[in-house]
């Protein structure tokens, strides 16, 4: 046996190896492949997650060898891995690695599919488990389940599995996230379908869990009686670069809010489960995502705030208007930008509100869910400077810097009754190491696994969109007759800053880095200081 073949020995070392499989990436010429999928799938090898017994087959459109496979991405890897390749599990990772031709609707093209995962299953000992990756357009999601099902390649039996992993979008409304569910039900179990946001691969994001649930300092104080708002941002500075075309018929709420933005809030607010399997911590977010309070059409306007993005400066360049982008409508009354408040019709959030912001072209690149606690009643400190001291709060920090930031007050030396504001923090990269994750690499992993902790059920996808229907309806039927409304390189609209100051709040100014963020904010008036935990 050769050291190629060996060097998959032990990787039990650093945890448990994935099932025997065939991963089949449907849409494997398409961007999503080079750039996450087969990186992740190398770190994994690296990480000894992979099972010995792994093969990997790539099946698109592009007319294309095995061969001319191997040797592309041989060539994309150089430039998109999180890290350098070491050449013994490339090589391992190659001779495993094949491609099948063919048009995702044609059936001959799935016979071939079919006779390739055989011949593979016999080279690596794969012992017929089978999961497909559908990172394809949505309008492929059912038609290529479809084929799967008619080809005989989505039956589990005898031990055997075979998962489908969904990308996102599903749906681009209630009704049609409803009908995708009911089509794809139709040929799969529920157990069978893993929709997948990325946003759950993320270290952070699953750290809240920790967070919340290992930690008695946490738990006690996340409720009404101690939490004024939360504050949920994903922000971007990038536009739409070469996506107009797609973009354009999606916008801001769709594209961010149902899936990424919701999956945030769900595990933020959800109550304690009974334990870590997968459907105990789901059912606990579905609670959440139907306790949500579904907006009136009439209040649309008051709780949702929309914006599109025009010319400015956000970086050295000055940068096009929205509408002046690639492959987008000149007239386009396109979302890039949205703003929720909610509210959460349960005991523990009974009059809590909680803010949500997403947008392209803004002043940072930041996703993070900030807790802002009551302020503390200043009875001792009422004859002092420091009676409008600004109040506790959690930042969790999920990209692009991943941590954790508890600001709380702390006297300044000296014979001055002064408080400052002092920033506990828990960075990751510092504390841990950097990580050279892509995202994809538990989610993978965990279909692999059998574990849908990490993915989304049907009845979360459709709570999530019952959520924003109405303000889709509104905004369809009311289009926006003042887009552009927000400068590139700013923060949003100036609506969606009276969205908070109509309730006497301000969204949380965010900053280059965790400690910067929160020292900007302190009055001058009270001293400035930083504290870091390790």
């Amino acid at each position: 046996m050769s050291d190629r073949t060996n060097m998959t020995e032990g990787f039990d070392e650093q945890g448990q190896q994935a099932s025997p499989c065939v991963m089949v990436i449907f849409g494997a010429g398409g961007d999503l492949t080079k750039r996450k999928l087969i990186p992740a799938l190398c770190n994994l090898a690296k990480d000894r997650l992979l099972s010995p017994h792994f093969a990997v087959i790539g099946f698109s459109s592009h007319s294309m060898t095995t061969e001319a496979f191997r040797a592309q991405l041989s060539k994309d890897i150089k430039e998109f891995a999180t890290e350098p390749v070491n050449d013994k599990i490339w090589d391992w990772f190659l001779e495993r690695t094949y491609y099948v031709q063919g048009d995702f609707q044609d059936s001959t093209a799935y016979e071939r599919l079919r006779a390739q995962i055989t011949a593979v299953e016999k080279v690596h000992s794969t012992q017929g488990n089978r999961f497909y990756y559908l990172a394809v357009s949505p309008k492929f999601f059912a038609p290529v389940a479809k084929q799967l099902d008619q080809a005989g390649l989505t039956q589990e039996s005898d031990g055997k599995w075979a998962r489908v992993i969904v990308e996102k979008p599903f749906g681009r409304d209630l009704n049609s996230a409803k009908e995708l569910n009911r089509e794809l039900k139709q040929i799969l179990n529920e157990e069978q379908i893993y929709r997948i946001d990325h946003y759950l691969g993320k270290e952070t994001v699953q750290n809240l869990m920790v967070f919340r649930f290992a930690n008695s300092v946490a738990e006690p104080l996340w409720n009404r009686n101690f939490i004024d708002n939360v504050q949920i941002t994903a922000a971007e500075t990038v536009g739409v670069e070469q996506r107009g075309g797609y973009y354009d018929t999606v916008g801001a709420l769709r594209d961010m809010v149902p899936n990424h933005l919701f999956q945030l809030l769900s595990l933020t607010a959800m109550e304690p489960p009974i334990s870590f399997d997968a459907d105990a911590v789901r059912d606990k977010q579905a609670e959440i995502l139907h306790a949500v309070q579904i907006p009136n059409p009439e209040d649309v306007d008051t709780v949702a705030v929309r914006g599109q993005y025009g010319e400015g400066v956000p970086g050295e360049e000055r940068s096009l208007a929205y509408r002046n982008e690639a492959k987008v409508s000149p007239a386009s009354i396109t979302d890039t930008f949205a703003a929720l408040k909610l509210q959460i019709d349960n005991w523990r959030w009974s009059g809590v509100p909680f803010y949500l912001r997403t947008g392209k072209r803004l002043r940072r690149r930041a996703t993070e869910i900030a807790i802002q606690f009551k302020r503390s009643p200043f009875v001792l400190f009422r004859k002092t400077k420091i009676a409008d001291l600004q109040t506790n709060r959690l930042v969790i920090h999920i990209q692009p810097d991943e941590g954790i930031t508890l600001r709380f007050g702390a006297k300044v030396p000296g014979p001055i009754m002064r408080l400052g504001l002092v920033n506990m923090e828990f960075d990751y990269t510092r504390d841990f190491g950097r990580s050279h994750s892509t995202g994809y690499e538990r989610l993978m992993y965990d279909c692999m696994m059998g574990d849908a902790t990490l993915f989304q059920r049907a009845d979360m996808v459709e709570a999530g969109w019952k959520v924003i229907q109405p303000v889709l309806d509104v905004w369809k039927t009311l289009p926006s007759e003042r887009f552009p409304n927000y400068a590139a390189g700013s923060w949003g609209p100036a609506d969606a800053d009276k969205l908070l100051a109509r309730d006497g709040r301000a969204w949380r100014t965010i900053e280059e880095d965790h400690l910067s963020s929160e020292a900007s904010e302190v009055p001058a008036i009270v001293g400035r200081a930083t504290a870091g935990v390790h």
